[in-house]
């Protein structure tokens, strides 16, 4: 049976029942991969990325926006949030907060709760398709992650680094994969190392708290073996967090570091898995 659309106007977006349509998005990304998928196919991926309880969440609070819809969601998923180190958010500087990336989801919306309430405005550099969630969007900062970035794109991630907005980052750009036993990030990419110093902005080092099932390790593992390229593992992380409901996330910040800090004494790369140790230690650190 189809669903009536009873669309609605929230500022200058519109929501409907079915805003998030999965055979749309597969369109819109690849047209071609559209035309070639099996009804049974687009089925699976409904399923698995939850469109029905998305669109759900999405139309009945359809009047929230931002990171009143981000407190929204965390409250319908019965998540906590314990926070250590808040008092490094006082400064009246601008921020570039660097995270581990441990879960794919719940911690960037955790992220988004406890820095939007404590140090606004914020912006979060995010896979686009997230921009699909049509009343997050002034939340974000799209980032192409199957094909190449825009020019329009680019100049919007430079933008938010030159504004007073302070910003959320995960430098290893992936959720975090399960190596030797340990769930932990791949390589932090050195960006953050480069804005930081080409805004003056202090670092942030952030620690989130979490872990995905044994499903998607062992997706990520195999395919890795296979030698696939396509992250595979990723077109599952909206179901992981549909099975992370009523989990406490633990947040630790650690101690702003300045741009200056990042000198000629190391590379870049250096620089940035200097930072990612220093996110590793900070738990035990508490």
């Amino acid at each position: 049976m189809e669903v009536q659309s009873n669309r609605i106007e929230n500022g200058s977006l519109i929501i409907s029942e079915r805003t998030i349509d999965v055979r749309q998005l597969v369109r819109d990304k690849n047209p071609r991969l559209e035309r070639l998928l099996p009804g049974c196919i687009i089925r699976y991926l409904r399923k698995i990325l939850h469109e029905k309880e998305i669109n759900e969440t999405l139309f009945l609070n359809r009047e929230k926006k931002g990171i009143e819809l981000v407190n929204a969601v965390l409250k319908d998923f019965g998540v906590s949030i314990n926070i250590n180190g808040i008092e490094n958010l006082n400064s009246q500087q601008r921020f570039l907060l660097v995270a581990n990336h441990p879960l794919g989801g719940l911690d960037g919306l955790a992220l988004i709760e406890t820095v939007g309430r404590v140090k606004p405005p914020i912006r979060f550099p995010v896979n686009d398709f997230l921009l699909y969630l049509p009343n997050m969007r002034e939340l974000f900062i799209p980032i192409n992650k199957v094909g190449g970035q825009s020019s329009s794109g680019v100049r919007a991630l430079e933008e938010a680094f030159a504004s007073n907005d302070n910003i959320l980052y995960f430098p290893a750009g992936l959720a975090s994969r399960k190596i030797k036993g340990k769930i932990v990030d791949l390589e932090w990419k050195k960006t953050f190392v480069q804005k930081a110093r080409q805004h003056q902005r202090a670092v942030i080092p952030v620690h989130v708290s979490g872990q995905n099932s044994k499903r998607f390790y062992r997706i990520a593992n195999w395919r890795k073996r296979l030698g696939i390229k396509l992250n595979i593992e990723m077109m599952f992380l909206s179901d992981e967090m549909y099975r992370q409901k009523g989990q406490t996330i633990t947040i630790t910040f650690g101690n702003p570091i300045p741009y200056t800090f990042f000198d000629k004494s190391k590379k870049d790369i250096e620089w940035a898995d200097f930072v990612k140790q220093i996110v590793y230690s900070l738990p035990q650190n508490d």
